[in-house]
């Protein structure tokens, strides 16, 4: 292998991301796509018996065993230290882009830009430096940094963030009520009183919550502690 090749393995739940980044890999000098993995299970795996010196990693892959997000780039990082990170996210919010600059990610591709970015985040990624996708340089230009993140901490009360994490981790309001011994009654009341107090009003928007603000998805799985009563 030419020593001056950058040796990348992508990772991405979505079939057609991968192909667009190894098509444009393939049109790149100097970078070398080795594998790719489609779950952190796979990642992990890779990373184990293929040396490497970039990965470039979706932010959102929840199917595997390693969780995903802020989680899983800390595996990395404790795992592989010489190993540098592209993250790439169509999570183009600044909650989830706080996070990962916070926790030391410099390089970072929103999916919303051209996968031509790639490219120089590859290389900035190389050599230890920075790069922001256009759409996520807009963004993070306009984070107040003094300002900590909304979380649910000191918002919901021990019993609706469980009933949120359980949520969002794909259960049914009856699945729930019966692995919490609570009523279906009361596991929508509580689900209804957390969007409240979130100020939120759909579904899908208490699931996004919930994965950036590490509830779901880049946490380990919940472990439920037993209930006395019903009562929130």
């Amino acid at each position: 292998m030419n020593g001056l090749e950058i040796r990348v393995v992508v990772a991405d739940d979505h079939p057609g991301m991968i192909a667009g980044v190894r098509h444009e890999l393939a049109q790149l000098n100097g970078i070398r796509l080795l594998a790719t993995a489609a779950d952190s299970t796979e990642l992990m795996r890779l990373l184990a018996t293929t040396p490497c010196d970039v990965v470039v990693s979706d932010y959102a892959m929840p199917a595997g065993e390693h969780g995903d997000g802020i989680a899983l780039f800390g595996l990395m990082r404790r795992r592989y230290p010489h190993i540098q990170l592209v993250v790439l996210t169509m999570l183009d919010n600044p909650a989830v882009l706080h996070t990962l600059v916070s926790s030391g990610v410099t390089c970072i591709v929103s999916k919303s830009d051209a996968v031509a970015h790639l490219g120089p985040a590859i290389h900035a990624a190389n050599q230890q430096g920075k790069y922001y996708s256009p759409t996520v340089d807009t963004v993070i230009r306009s984070i107040d940094w003094n300002v900590r993140s909304r979380n649910a901490e000191g918002v919901l009360s021990q019993r609706e963030s469980e009933v949120v994490r359980l949520y969002a981790s794909g259960l049914t309001v009856n699945e729930i009520a019966e692995r919490l011994h609570r009523s279906k009654k009361t596991i929508s009341s509580q689900k209804a009183k957390a969007m409240e107090k979130l100020s939120i009003e759909r579904d899908v928007d208490l699931l996004r919550y919930a994965m950036e603000n590490g509830l779901v998805g880049s946490s380990a799985p919940v472990a439920v502690s037993p209930v006395q009563s019903e009562e929130s």
